[in-house]
């Protein structure tokens, strides 16, 4: 079984405390994001759990909990845009998250941290030249840091698309998707980066950017010394690449208010959810409630 955590919030930055708590006591519970009442018992024991995938733009509060990982093997998609607050309302900036990403690489090798430069969104302040040169800055600074970059370009979601349009944000058009790719790839196979994209329609393959596997089952294999027999995961687009695996967040939970996050309802929605944090709890942001109808996940190792 494969460990996603998570696609729906920043654990690493927020929730660590309670993620090592669930860790030590073996076991976590999830509710069914289309079934509040539906809980998911989900063992977190090493003979069961053969990865897992951390997603983060900041996993500052997780450096020093690493050791409590010894028995597990993971790696991370570290997401670092350079924004700013405009549009990632509490990330660090741009040159500190860089010496995050830096020590985080030290401490456990370059191979298991992943850098995404994603969404990618264009307008007025953030268009192809702040792209060119953020990108180039960022890519020179990791480049002995991580092997491979993972991009993907802004998809305008129904639930955000009001906050777009105030920041004069609107869908990705093709003709900016391929001068970008063209100029990003450049700079990536210039600084010796591996360059691939996440959920992407479109083929960038001539640009020397393949479809990529955020939940990579190739690179976990590397990493483990063994293949690891497992399928595409059904529940993603179309598009998506990744893997079997069991994401253990919660949507509506993650304080870095990114404006264009599509998990996400709004801010005072994340404020309403967080006041519900224990690290104690065995639920994300939350209790288990007497109504609730808990089932066992049935999970086996992928090995």
């Amino acid at each position: 079984m494969i460990i996603s955590a998570s696609r729906r919030t920043d654990i690493p930055c927020y929730f660590s405390d309670w993620f090592i708590n669930r860790i030590e006591e073996g076991f976590v519970y999830t509710r069914n994001p289309m079934n509040y009442r539906s809980v998911s018992n989900i063992t977190l024991k090493p003979e069961v759990v053969d990865f897992i995938v951390f997603w983060t733009k900041n996993p500052n509060n997780m450096l020093n909990k690493l050791k409590y990982l010894e028995n597990y093997q993971y790696y991370f998609q570290f997401t670092l845009n350079g924004y700013g607050t405009i549009l990632e309302k509490n990330i660090p900036p741009r040159d500190e998250l860089i010496s995050i990403f830096i020590k985080l690489s030290q401490l456990i090798g370059k191979e298991k941290v992943i850098w995404r430069y994603d969404p990618i969104i264009l307008n007025k302040t953030f268009d192809i030249n702040f792209h060119t040169k953020n990108f180039e800055f960022i890519a020179k600074s990791l480049k002995n840091h991580t092997g491979k970059v993972v991009i993907s370009f802004f998809d305008m979601y129904k639930k955000i698309s009001k906050k777009m349009r105030l920041l004069e944000i609107g869908a990705t058009k093709e003709i900016d998707i391929l001068e970008l790719a063209r100029i990003l790839s450049d700079i990536a196979h210039r600084n010796n980066l591996i360059i691939e994209t996440c959920a992407e329609k479109y083929d960038l393959s001539k640009y020397g950017i393949n479809h990529g596997q955020c939940i990579d089952d190739k690179l976990i294999g590397g990493i483990l010394g063994s293949k690891i027999n497992v399928k595409k995961d059904k529940n993603q687009r179309l598009e998506c690449g990744c893997v079997q695996s069991v994401d253990i967040g919660a949507y509506n939970t993650c304080p870095n208010c990114c404006q264009y996050c599509y998990a996400n309802a709004s801010d005072k929605t994340i404020e309403q959810n967080f006041k519900h944090y224990k690290i104690t709890s065995s639920i994300l942001c939350g209790d288990i409630e007497p109504e609730d109808i808990i089932k066992e996940r049935v999970l086996t190792s992928f090995l």
